[in-house]
């Protein structure tokens, strides 16, 4: 069922809640192919919002609509869709599992106040999911395990649940068991808290193993002793320290579902809505005024401040621009006037595709979103998560609050972008329209990062990884009508001397009557790295007029903004060197301020070609986090890229931190090789350290790549 736009439609109206206790919102996250969209339809379809699962659109799903996820057959971007459950509202927060797209997973779980880790009963769990849970357990984010697929042939649901618990903790234990595998999958579930007879040894094991670890969690500390004493303790006893233990985030039940013929969704539901904390149980980001003063107080109240955070900004084709909002206080109500905060560059030294600004805005339309369907919305109060239309300033990661009363929150934490890639328009005039597309992209996707570099005149886009940068390429072609190249990138290397040389400039022309001349003697000697530039002036008896001996120094300037290895006198910026001007030669009518650059600009070259000028490349900081069986891998392969390893310190238990000074031409394709090496277990940050002389080989080839 679709609309004109080719948008799905729903079978039941946008759910609401009574107020901010009968929310949830819940973040779906776990690896690619994990099953997390097919099973945000499954509640879909189980909760009357949906007719039926699968297609619902030409190769889309309810949540994966975009026509670059259509194209991809994949996740790319967070999507949101609402339903009810027991008179609760629950906002489901699906996310992309690849490793590309891990800034629309932070935005997500900056909305939810509770994760479910998903992972398919027929795949093992990965370095990056367990890294992810880890995460979420510094914060005390409320979590649950859900183990989807189980109709698949390999389907081992009792072998997924041990490796959860070797990643995740021994907290992490199942709730319900899948009944005997039929053709098809499980017919129904084995609820563990049910009293009863159970067919195995084993699962009377599992019971018990589950209600002494929910006893555990209990505030009453006679539980355990009158369990043990052979007590049957209430099912509804357990059931209310299970939920308060799941709200607080010390423990994870595990749920099967089988998502294509709704097995354990109802149950799943049961645990989203009756265990998983409504938001004003969940603490709210740091807040803070534009200038940076702390702002306490603040709560889940729809009668308070109005606070709320752009989670993402899309541009679509049917109803313009679209900002996905999470309300922390306050209420938003149509056509109100409101402030946007924006936060890249100011006091939290935070980093984003767009400029910082603190300007006044208008609420255009409300919505609650069933993926690319906005079903209208009056106000929505704080708790909640809404699309707001024709917000005219706000970009993803900026706070709304009101005019009277500006604040914007502390930004979520974005990962770096670490590879770049450089492209160029295929017309020289669609320029101006590459800049302008990229920079809305930027503005949109906070882990986008645009330099123009001006030394090597490219135009690089940072990104997270070659999925990443697929994505943005196909935006700029189909959104934008930009198609464009992608070419080598040039490293910005350095020149200076690497001893001294004198060079003779003379710049003499005549035509229509006009002469110019300009002859002077310079020399280069180099100096100390980090330096800079000095020049020195030591003619004697006018030979060079004083009034022209600024203009040697400007062309000198010049020339060094240039480089000298390349063709005409042309490669890299020189640096560190002291020019000393000794002699010259002017004519009292001919000399001039353009003469004596040329002059100052042609002696410098010539004290090149009579000495030796070094290429210097840039060196960076590169710190490496991999699994301790892959530390040997990782040092051999830095290695190999002329790196210099400094060494290692361990990280936790099973981790190794290598440091090393890495040449910048070596990490040009860092971020996906280390990511094939390490099979996505390994990290990498890098920082600018300095420069240093290239060796003669690397010299070589980057002078015949210039």
């Amino acid at each position: 069922m679709s609309d004109k736009t080719g948008t799905s439609r729903a079978t039941a109206a946008a759910p609401t809640a009574a107020s901010p206790a009968a929310i949830r919102n819940v973040v779906l996250v776990g690896p690619p192919g994990s099953g997390k969209t097919t099973l945000v339809e499954a509640m879909l379809v189980a909760s009357g919002v949906l007719p039926r699962a699968g297609s619902i659109t030409s190769g889309s799903t309810i949540c994966d609509y975009d026509d670059a996820e259509i194209r991809q057959q994949r996740s790319v971007g967070l999507a949101c869709a609402s339903l009810a459950h027991d008179d609760i509202k629950v906002n489901l927060i699906d996310t992309p599992g690849y490793a590309d797209f891990l800034g629309e997973l932070r935005a997500g779980l900056r909305a939810a106040d509770a994760a479910l880790f998903v992972v398919a009963a027929n795949e093992d769990i990965d370095d990056a999911t367990t890294a992810l849970w880890q995460e979420c357990s510094r914060v005390g984010m409320p979590r649950a395990v859900v183990v989807t697929k189980l109709d698949h042939a390999r389907a081992d649901y009792p072998g997924r649940v041990a490796a959860a618990r070797l990643a995740f903790g021994d907290k992490v234990l199942p709730l319900y068991l899948p009944s005997p595998a039929e053709p098809g999958g499980p017919a129904g579930l084995i609820d563990l808290l049910a009293a009863g007879q159970y067919d195995s040894a084993d699962v009377e094991q599992q019971r018990g193993t589950l209600i002494e670890a929910i006893i555990e969690e209990s505030e009453d500390e006679s539980l355990l002793d009158r369990y043990l004493g052979g007590e049957q303790i209430d099912r509804a006893v357990l059931t209310n320290d299970l939920e308060r233990a799941l709200a607080r985030g010390s423990f994870f039940p595990v749920v099967p579902v089988c998502s294509s013929t709704g097995v354990g969704v109802p149950e799943l539901l049961e645990v989203i809505t009756a265990g998983f904390p409504a938001p004003p149980e969940h603490l709210l980001p740091e807040v803070f005024t534009p200038d940076g003063v702390a702002r306490p107080g603040l709560s889940c109240d729809p009668a308070g401040p109005l606070l709320a955070e752009v989670v993402r900004t899309t541009s679509d084709p049917y109803v313009g621009r679209v900002s996905l909002v999470r309300v922390f206080s306050g209420t938003i109500k149509p056509d109100s006037g409101i402030h946007v905060s924006g936060h890249c560059s100011g006091f939290f030294g935070a980093a984003s595709g767009h400029a910082d600004h603190d300007e006044d805005d208008r609420i255009g339309a409300l919505a609650f979103p069933l993926g690319r369907q906005l079903r209208p919305a009056g106000a929505v109060m704080a708790g909640d998560i809404c699309t707001v239309g024709r917000l005219s300033h706000a970009e993803t990661g900026d706070t709304l609050s009101d005019k009277g009363d500006p604040l914007v929150c502390k930004p979520w934490s974005m990962p770096d972008p670490l590879l770049p890639v450089a492209v160029i328009p295929h017309a020289k005039t669609d320029e101006d329209k590459l800049a302008v597309g990229l920079a809305r992209l930027a503005a949109e996707d906070p882990s986008l990062r645009i330099e123009r570099n001006p030394e090597t005149h490219q135009t690089v886009l940072w990104c997270m990884g070659e999925a990443h940068s697929a994505i943005v390429l196909d935006a700029l072609a189909h959104r934008y009508a930009v198609a464009v190249d992608t070419v080598a990138l040039r490293v910005a290397l350095r020149e200076t001397f690497a001893a001294k040389a004198k060079g003779h400039g003379r710049h003499v022309k005549q035509s229509g009557g006009h002469g110019q001349y300009a002859v002077c003697d310079i020399e280069v000697e180099p100096l100390a790295q980090g330096s800079g530039f000095e020049f020195v002036d030591r003619v004697v008896g006018g030979a060079v007029p004083r009034q022209f001996i600024p203009s040697v120094e400007k062309g000198v300037r010049a020339q060094m903004e240039r480089g000298l290895t390349g063709e005409a006198g042309e490669g890299y910026p020189v640096v560190d060197i002291r020019v000393t001007l000794l002699d010259g030669k002017s004519h009292s009518v001919d000399s001039s301020d353009f003469a004596f650059q040329m002059a100052g600009s042609a002696a410098l070259r010539d004290a090149a070609a009579a000495g030796r000028v070094r290429l210097l490349e840039p060196i960076d900081d590169v710190t490496v986090l991999v699994p301790d069986d892959l530390v040997g891998a990782v040092m051999g392969d830095l290695s190999a890229r002329r790196a210099r390893v400094l060494g290692t310190d361990k990280v936790g238990a099973d981790r190794t931190c290598v440091k090393a000074e890495v040449p910048q031409t070596e990490l040009i394709r860092y971020a996906v090789d280390l990511r094939s090496l390490t099979h996505g277990a390994g990290s990498f940050t890098r920082g600018f350290a300095r420069y240093e002389p290239l060796s003669e080989s690397a010299a070589a080839h980057a002078g015949s790549s210039a």
